[in-house]
This record gives C-alpha cells, structure tokens and sequence, in this order.
C-alpha cells in the first residue's frame, strides 16, 4: 500500500474514487463528490495549492489529500492530513480523516493507510500528539485508530476523540 498525493495520482482513478464515497458516511467528508471531471480537476488543483498554504479561506489550515493504493494498483481510500490545528480542528475532527472505498473494507486498508499518514504526520504536524475523532456508531475506525496506538482522550454524545503519541 502507498498513499499518493492527489494531484500525483492518476486523475481518472482518483475521480472515480471520490464518486464510490457518498458526500457524508460515517463522519467522513467528500467534498470532491458528485463533480463534474472539469470541476474534480479544479478541485485537485486547489487541494495541491492548499497543501502549501496557499488560497485557504478564512479559518482553513494547510492540508494534504492522499489517495490509498492497494497493491493492485487499485484507490482503495482518501486520507486527508491537516498540517496544524486552529480550535474548530482541536475540538472536533483533528489532524487525520480518512474513508475507504465500501468494496475494500474489513480488508486492513484503513489500517495500513492510517499507519502511512501517521508517518507523513510525524513529519509535518507541530503538536505533540496527532487528534483523530471518529463517530460512536463507526467501531471499525475506532479500532483502525485503536491498533495504531491511539487512545480515547474523551467523547462527547456521537463521537470518541483520539490521540496518538508522535
């Protein structure tokens, strides 16, 4: 498995990945859904620019948008990796989000994603521990966070909030 840069990755497969997700499952955020080609590739051109800080809007950090490939050569998820976190992101979704395609779950993919955008994390994210939050109604990524050394830091009425030593 490797995670790509969006705008590395072969944008033919990366727009038929984002089109397998919903907008909205089990707390992950596609916000690459339902575009047009000529709009996905807009989309990834500015998912490039925001990994440099560059044309965020107010209250936006810098991230970076990975897609996850098998060893088929098949996008099996999207990672995202926020550089930093402002409040909104230390009170709620933290540094990793992540959605694996349905066909592929229960396969170990999230796992193995989320132990290579640790790495890139470990790189680039200043706090001393990476923030994941994960929906209660979601166990399986709860358990994907629990196996790559996370803790369950508190929770509020739907979701668990995570940490993982850096």
């Amino acid at each position: 498995m490797r995670l790509i840069p969006l705008w590395e990755a072969d944008q033919q497969k990366a727009y038929e990945l984002y089109n397998s997700f919903p907008a909205c499952e089990n707390g992950f955020e596609n916000d690459g859904f339902g575009l047009t080609q000529e709009e996905f590739a807009s989309f990834v051109r500015s998912k490039e620019e925001s990994s440099r800080g560059q044309g965020l809007p107010q209250g936006y950090v810098p991230d970076s948008t990975f897609v996850l490939e098998n060893q088929e050569g098949e996008y099996v998820g999207i990672f995202k990796l926020r550089h930093c976190l402002n409040e909104t992101l230390r009170k709620g979704a933290g540094h990793i989000g992540y959605g694996i395609r349905k066909e592929f779950r229960g396969r170990g993919c999230a796992s193995a994603g989320l132990a290579l955008a640790l790495e890139e994390a470990r790189k680039i994210v200043p706090e001393e521990e990476i923030y994941l939050s994960v929906n209660k109604d979601n166990p399986a990524s709860l358990r994907v966070q629990l196996k790559n050394g996370a803790a369950i830091h508190h929770e509020n009425e739907t979701e668990f909030f995570t940490r993982i030593p850096k």
